[in-house]
């Protein structure tokens, strides 16, 4: 364990401790119980999926790559799949309980109408299913329900008729409604084996890239970092107190989580209590209903395109940003950043309303949406890393095959939380929450 950072999964003495920004080191003890690549895909449920994953397809540049839904024989629920890059979303909602019923063409049998209903009648648009590509699904689980994971979806095999492909998915509780899914197999369909792949149809790719980390907010900071260190092996990378990250007027703590190779990061998020306003975190509670996902950092190689084309969207049908921070944080950039971004690339991130932080290995460019709904709850975070770049050797030989950049490069926005919280209350402001 680092200098009071969270214990590893050998429970050593004394546990998860939260200690701050300051204080915390940094260590990968290469803990995983399990073998983990990536992220597979996230799986919102809603009460309408056809034009949800519509404005998600206009609004990020996306394209629907599958689907299942009546017209594929699954008169149970209609699911559909977009596609942009490695970032896989799917959008999945129930049929009329009184017309609903399972058939051939249902991909996941034991889907409840009744749970499906519940979850969105109590959690509105939300995060359902965090996909994450594992060695063995089936592995995966058993390591996890061992170790204190709550099973929710034993390994359950799916099948694909048109290539003799399979597939095995199981799912263990992550917190609140949200599981964690774990994906294997040898079927290469954009999503899931027994949905319908449907011809890439050229869109104007906007050039978002993937999930770089995926948050979520509970209660019980330490309770449910101990809870999902316990069942996955997975490392801490970061923490952040209130002190850190505040406002005066409000605060949070936050541990992130990562897997051995650091592709899968999973920041936890606890409100602070005792500021003059309700921690946003609070807020999330209770308009959640409980604990969940409260945001997705997707990552772009080039933010400035990314938002340019998001932001021609944002009156028509696309997301809107929170307010820009003020001209004050922006003249001061250039002298805290430096020389790693061009005078007219500061004038853009002006321009677009983004944020810019650094930590000793490299800079991240952040900005965050207004909630994707009607709930002050989930929103979407785009980001670009800039540097850390490494190589990247073929382990059999040791010869370098490549370069990639490190996780988490640039850090997770520090510098910036004050300006991000001060927008965050600024809007929330607006609405009697």
């Amino acid at each position: 364990m680092g200098a009071g950072g969270a214990a590893t999964p050998g429970g050593q003495e004394g546990g998860v401790r939260l200690v701050g920004y300051n204080n915390f080191v940094r260590q990968n003890p290469m803990s995983d119980r399990f073998t983990v690549h990536k992220f597979h895909h996230i799986d919102f449920w809603c009460a309408d999926a056809t034009n949800t994953f519509k404005r998600f397809q206009h609004g990020l540049g996306m394209s629907l790559v599958a689907k299942s839904d009546q017209s594929t024989n699954n008169t149970l629920y209609a699911s559909y799949v977009l596609k942009s890059n490695d970032l896989v979303f799917s959008f999945t909602a129930p049929y009329s309980k009184k017309a609903a019923a399972l058939s051939e063409g249902t991909p996941l049998r034991d889907y409840s109408l009744d749970q499906a209903y519940d979850f969105v009648n109590t959690h509105g648009l939300a995060v359902r299913s965090v996909g994450i590509l594992v060695d063995c699904a089936k592995a995966a689980y058993e390591a996890s329900v061992a170790h204190g994971g709550k099973g929710v979806r034993p390994p359950t095999e799916l099948k694909d008729a048109a290539t003799g492909t399979s597939q095995t998915v199981s799912e263990v509780s992550l917190y609140g409604d949200v599981v964690l899914r774990f994906v294997s197999g040898d079927f290469k369909g954009p999503y899931l084996a027994g949905y319908e792949a449907l011809p890439e149809i050229a869109a104007q790719s906007f050039g978002i890239r993937r999930v770089d980390h995926a948050v979520g907010n509970t209660h019980d900071l330490i309770k449910a970092v101990e809870y999902v260190i316990g069942f996955t092996g997975f490392h801490e990378f970061a923490e952040f107190v209130a002190e850190d990250v505040g406002t005066v007027d409000s605060g949070l703590n936050s541990m992130v989580l990562a897997s051995n190779n650091e592709a899968v990061l999973l920041p936890i998020n606890e409100p602070t209590f005792g500021t003059p306003r309700k921690s946003q975190i609070q807020t999330y509670l209770e308009q959640n209903e409980g604990p969940g996902l409260q945001h997705l950092a997707l990552m772009t190689d080039d933010i400035f395109h990314t938002l340019r084309e998001m932001r021609k969207r944002s009156d028509v049908g696309g997301f809107e940003f929170m307010p820009k921070p003020s001209d004050k944080y922006y003249r001061n950039l250039p002298k805290k950043i430096g020389d790693v971004l061009t005078p007219e690339q500061y004038k853009e991130c002006e321009e677009l309303g983004i944020l810019v932080d650094k930590d000793d290995q490299g800079v991240l460019l952040q900005i965050f949406t207004k909630p994707l709904g009607d709930r002050p709850t989930i929103f979407i975070e785009i980001i670009q890393r800039v540097g850390c770049m490494r190589e990247v050797r073929e382990p059999a030989t040791n010869a370098v095959v490549g370069t990639e950049q490190a996780a988490g490069c640039g850090g997770f926005g520090k510098g910036n939380f004050s300006e991000l919280f001060k927008s965050i209350e600024d809007y929330e402001r607006t609405l009697n929450v």
